[in-house]
C-alpha cells in the first residue's frame, strides 16, 4: 500500500485530506467525529479577536446552485466566522488536540490588521498546543465589509505585513489562505511568501449571488426580505482552483512553497488533481456538507489504490507532477493535430453531436437518412465539442494524426511548422510561414 502519511508546511497528518475551515470545524463535536471518520486534519473554523462579539444571522445561510439531477454543484455561503466565545472555542480545540495527537490542527484566524491584536490572539492558540495557524485573508462577506477577510487578500502589502508579524510573534507554522477575488492570484502568494509564510492555501470562496427570488425580487438566501453576496464553494468552482494552484506552483518566485488545494474537492480523484498541480495536501467542505464526514475513507482507499496502479511510493511522488506540463496558449504545439472518430457501435443516435457541430461549430459532421452519424475530415478543425455532448463514454475520440500526413481540412502536411521561428505561436517569430 502506498503511504499517504503527509508532512505539510512541518505539521504530520496521517494522511493528505483536511477538513476546511468552515461549518465542519466549528466545535469540539464535529471535529471528534470527523477524526473518528479517519481525516488527517482540521482547520479550525476562524476565531476572532475578544471584543464585540459576532453575530450570524438567523435565517436561511445557504444559496444553492444543482444540477438536472439536483446533484449539488455550488454553495453560496452568507456565515460570518465563529460567533462562539473565544475561550470556548480554545478550551475546545486543547481537549480534541490531546485526544488526537496524530492529528493535524491548525487554527483559522481573522482579527483587526494591527499587531497587538495579532499577537493577543497567536499567544491564546499556542496556549492550545495546535499545529499552526492558517491567516483567513479570503472571507468576501461580513467580515470584508469590516477590513479584514478579502480586503486585507486584496492587498499583498498588507498580506506580507500581517504575515510578518504572525511569523514574528509565533512559533507556529503559518499558512496564508488567498482570496481568488483579485486579478493575478500570484500576487499576494509572492507576498505571503515575502512575508515568511510557510505554506498558502487555496482557493478561499469567490465573491457571488447564486439566485435570485423572481416573486420578492431579492437575492437568495433572503433575510425577512433583502439578500447579500456570499462566499461561492463547491465542485463549480474546481477549475477556478485548479487553475490558481498551478499559476502559484509554476511561477518562480513562489518556488517551492507548499500549497494546500482547497475548491470542490469531492473524490480522491479531485484530490489527485491538486497534488499533480502542486498541491502537497487538500482541503475539504462542502463534499462533508453534502454526503458527511465518512466520505474520506473513499478518498483515502482510491487514492492510495491510485498511487499503487502508478508505481508510486506516496503523494509526495504525486504532487507537481503535472506542473511542467502547464504551458501557455502560445507554446502549445500547432503539429499537434486531431480528428473527431465516431464509433458507429457504440452510437445511440441521439444527434448530440450533430445538432452541436451544425448550429455551434464547424459542420463537419454528417447525418444520413437513417440517423448514421460521420466525421467529415475536411471540415473537422479538432475542437472535440462532439466528445463533451455525447452522452455515451468513448464513443466519440479524438485520433491524432500521423507526423507526415495531410490534413484534410487545410491541405499542408502535419509538421509543416517543424522550425519553430516561424512558427506562428511563438511570440518572437517575426514572419508567418
Amino acid at each position: 500500500m502506498a503511504d499517504l502519511t503527509s508532512t505539510f508546511a512541518g505539521i504530520k497528518s496521517p494522511n493528505p485530506f483536511w477538513l476546511a475551515s468552515a461549518p465542519p470545524t466549528d466545535k469540539e463535536y464535529n471535529v471528534r467525529r470527523a477524526f473518528e471518520a479517519g481525516w488527517g486534519g482540521v482547520v479550525w473554523k476562524t476565531l476572532g479577536s475578544e471584543g464585540p462579539p459576532v453575530v450570524n444571522v438567523n435565517g436561511p445561510r445557504y444559496g444553492a446552485i444543482w444540477g438536472a439531477d439536483r446533484r449539488l454543484l455550488g454553495l453560496n455561503n452568507i456565515e460570518l466566522i465563529t460567533d462562539r466565545p473565544l475561550e470556548v472555542n480554545l478550551r475546545e480545540i486543547k481537549s480534541v488536540k490531546r485526544d488526537y495527537p496524530d492529528r493535524a490542527m491548525v487554527v483559522s484566524l481573522m482579527v483587526p490588521c494591527d499587531e497587538e491584536s495579532w499577537k493577543a490572539i497567536l499567544r491564546a492558540v499556542e496556549d492550545t498546543e495546535a499545529n499552526g495557524v492558517e491567516l483567513n485573508f479570503g472571507c468576501p462577506h461580513g467580515m470584508a465589509e469590516r477590513g479584514m477577510g478579502s480586503a486585507v487578500g486584496q492587498v499583498p502589502e498588507y498580506i506580507e505585513m500581517v504575515t510578518r508579524w504572525v511569523k514574528q510573534n509565533s512559533r507556529m507554522p503559518c499558512i496564508v489562505k488567498l482570496t481568488p477575488n483579485i486579478a493575478d492570484i500570484r500576487k499576494p502568494a509572492e507576498a505571503a511568501k515575502r512575508g515568511g509564510a510557510d505554506a498558502v492555501s487555496l482557493i478561499n470562496t469567490i465573491n457571488s449571488i447564486t439566485s435570485v427570488n423572481l416573486d420578492d425580487f431579492s437575492p437568495e438566501p433572503m433575510i425577512d426580505g433583502k439578500g447579500t453576496h456570499g462566499g461561492y464553494c463547491g465542485p463549480a468552482v474546481k477549475p477556478i482552483a485548479l487553475n490558481m494552484v498551478a499559476e502559484i506552483a509554476r511561477n518562480p518566485e513562489t518556488h517551492g512553497l507548499p500549497i494546500s488545494g482547497i475548491g470542490g474537492v469531492t473524490t480522491w480523484r479531485d484530490a489527485a488533481e491538486f497534488m499533480a498541480l502542486g498541491a502537497g495536501n487538500v482541503q475539504v467542505c462542502t463534499a462533508v456538507m453534502t454526503y458527511g464526514f465518512k466520505i474520506v475513507s473513499e478518498m483515502v482507499s482510491g487514492l492510495s489504490q491510485y498511487l499503487d496502479e502508478k508505481q508510486m511510493a506516496g503523494t509526495a511522488d504525486l504532487v507537481g507532477r503535472a506542473v511542467p506540463n502547464v504551458t501557455d496558449w502560445q507554446f502549445l504545439n500547432l503539429n499537434y493535430v486531431t480528428k473527431a472518430k465516431i464509433d458507429p457501435e457504440s452510437c445511440i443516435k441521439c444527434g448530440r453531436c450533430y445538432a452541436a457541430c451544425e448550429d455551434t461549430s464547424h459542420q463537419a459532421i454528417s447525418m444520413s437518412a437513417d440517423r448514421v452519424f460521420e466525421v467529415m475530415d475536411d471540415e473537422c478543425v479538432a475542437c472535440n465539442l462532439c466528445v463533451n455532448v455525447c452522452p455515451v463514454e468513448d464513443c466519440i475520440t479524438m485520433v491524432e494524426l500521423p507526423k507526415g500526413a495531410t490534413d484534410a481540412r487545410t491541405g499542408r502536411k502535419v509538421d509543416d511548422y517543424a522550425n519553430w521561428t516561424t512558427h506562428p505561436n511563438n511570440p518572437s517569430a517575426t514572419a508567418a510561414e
